[in-house]
């Protein structure tokens, strides 16, 4: 605020100045122009007076002649005053003009709202700094979940496409340079509700200036990152970057466990994709000989990860001492004569790969006429192209905004889900596929919601306090239906972590101890009635066992003394003879 107040004044300096010398000077004229008063003595107005008179004239007001009737010297001084103080006006209101439009008034004005909007945030908020297709995709996501968001972005046209959706929250937003600290602190690094940064901008040197400045500002922020450079990814990683994702890995890992772990892959995709969206039938690529056009950072994910799993890959690369291709068939894939030198018409499978739609397209297109059976992979980088890939109707389509958008979401949501996952990677098939049975009997076949139960005073009292007063609760407590004990909530417990160590799909018996974390997954409804349970330890005890809970502290300090004469009873029993 005071640096618009100081451009302000540093702006009006000259018409203020000229303004106070106009003034001036038609004040102490009028000061000394004589005139008479009704009795006809010789009067000169008081400088009080006169500031007064020139006051309400050169403002063009207007009051007549006060407190007498002027002199004809009076009358001329006047005459001169009134067109000498209106040429300052005019300069004045001119400058006055331009100054809202100047452009660094109007950033001033609007970086002053913003940290003001910022400051203001009573709810836990992320930062977004880049709002290009990936951006776009986790905001919408996260304001759906009720999540509030801080977006930064340099250019002014994406700003204002953010501006034009229509999101439930007031999204405060500054076109700015993202990767200036000046710039993170007014979005809020420092805020005690921020709970983390997403780098997602294309530019993987700018993504590093941003996550080095969160780390050395509040070390304690979860900092998520695009980087699609390994040496960029390293850097980023020696500065305590949280979670670096680099789409085309990503991908690369996702296809190979689609081909050999399919249940694992959709597993992972439907507990990273949008609550209540339905989850596509998956693609199921074919195990043999797969052609790969392009060999860049996505082609050489692709390959790494096919070749992992055994399968034979045919190279077709443009530029080969560019991408370190050593052994590969030169061209762009989109000539028939290239694509059957590599050997089209007996493979299963194509990957389009290069960073060209429309040269992805033609591949796609070519290798289709040459063999209408083959599976196909094509790359989608830019998201205005949509309709076009949607008319040719790929077996898969990869478009990096889509995965990283979904890899950021899991991380913000639900922290513990990305560790699930990665635990469930290092499963069987077979476990996969049950989970996903179990999924599908208690939450059907939309996505569901995952959230995490931490069993606390603060977050779970209800829980806290039966265990404080010596009464055991099972996991299974608190996933009943409050309205009727004896049927359970649309929900699966995924995952219990308890002193560091992990469970997957713990069981219901398991009692809970103070510090547990759960993760779970189900309906909307569910979450909801289950915050009931972990919040009235009334409620809690009544599904527990069917009784009220005493509210006294002699009944309490009774019920514990029975629970321990109980488990010192029980444990005898269980002594040898």
């Amino acid at each position: 605020m005071n640096n618009i107040f100081f451009l302000i004044l540093r702006r009006m300096r000259a018409p203020l100045i000229l303004v106070i010398v106009t003034y001036t000077i038609a004040i102490i004229g009028l000061t000394m122009m004589p005139g008479t008063d009704p009795e006809g003595r010789p009067w000169h107005m008081s400088v009080f007076e006169a500031f007064y008179v020139i006051s309400y004239t050169a403002t063009t007001i207007g009051f007549g002649e006060v407190p007498f009737p002027y002199s004809p010297s009076q009358r001329l001084w006047m005459t001169f005053s009134i067109y000498f103080t209106v040429i300052p006006w005019f300069y004045a209101i001119g400058k006055i003009i331009s100054l809202f439009q100047d452009p660094g008034l109007k950033l001033a004005v609007t970086t002053a709202r913003f940290a003001r909007e910022v400051e203001h945030l009573h709810e836990p908020f992320y930062i977004v700094c880049g709002y290009g297709e990936t951006g776009k995709q986790l905001v919408s996501a996260l304001d759906k979940k009720g999540i509030r968001v801080v977006v930064l972005e340099i250019q002014q046209d994406l700003i204002n496409e953010l501006e034009l959706e229509d999101h439930q929250f007031d999204i405060p937003n500054l076109c700015a340079d993202t990767k200036m600290p000046d710039t993170l602190l007014r979005a809020g690094v420092k805020h005690p509700l921020c709970r983390g940064v997403a780098a997602l901008t294309d530019n993987d040197h700018v993504n590093l200036a941003i996550a080095i400045a969160v780390k050395l500002i509040n070390p304690n922020l979860l900092m998520l990152a695009r980087a699609e450079n390994e040496e960029v990814a390293a850097n980023m990683a020696s500065f305590g970057t949280d979670h670096i994702i680099n789409p085309y890995a990503l991908f690369g890992e996702l296809l190979a466990m689609e081909v050999h772990a399919l249940g694992t892959y959709l597993l992972h995709e439907w507990l990273t994709a949008v609550p209540g969206d339905a989850l596509p039938s998956p693609a199921c690529p074919p195990i043999g000989k797969w052609v790969i056009c392009g060999y860049g950072r996505f082609g050489k994910s692709v390959v790494a990860n096919l070749e992992r799993e055994n399968i034979s890959t045919v190279i077709i690369e443009a530029d080969p001492e560019l991408t370190g291709c050593v052994n590969c068939i030169v061209g762009s894939g989109a000539e028939g004569k290239i694509l059957q030198e590599a050997g089209i018409e007996d493979a299963v499978g194509i990957v389009a790969g290069t960073n060209d739609d429309i040269n992805n397209l033609s591949i796609v297109m070519t290798a289709r006429e040459l063999n209408p059976d083959i599976f196909v992979v094509i790359r989608k980088n830019r998201r205005f192209n949509e309709v076009l890939f949607d008319q040719f109707n790929a077996d898969i389509t990869m478009q990096p905004s889509n995965i990283i958008a979904h890899e950021c979401l899991a991380h913000m949501v639900a922290p513990l889900l990305s560790q699930f996952l990665s635990l469930a990677r290092n499963q069987s098939n077979a476990w996969s596929n049950q989970v996903i049975s179990e999924l599908v009997e208690t939450v059907g076949e939309s996505v569901p919601l995952t959230w995490r139960v931490t069993v606390d005073h603060i977050h779970s009292p209800a829980v806290s306090n039966l265990i404080r007063w010596g009464i055991p609760v099972p996991l299974n407590a608190i996933t009943q239906n409050p309205n009727n004990r004896t049927e359970h909530l649309e929900l699966v417990p995924l995952m219990l972590i308890r002193n560091g160590q992990s469970t997957l799909l713990p069981e219901k018996t398991t009692l809970l101890l103070e510090g547990d974390l759960v993760l779970f997954c189900g309906k909307d409804y569910a979450k909801t009635m289950q915050s009931i349970l972990l919040s009235n330890h009334k409620v809690l005890t009544f599904v527990m066992n069917g009784r009220e809970i005493a509210e006294g502290i002699v009944w309490r300090w009774m019920l514990k003394k029975i629970a321990s004469f109980k488990r010192k009873k029980g444990s005898k029993k269980a002594e040898p003879s």
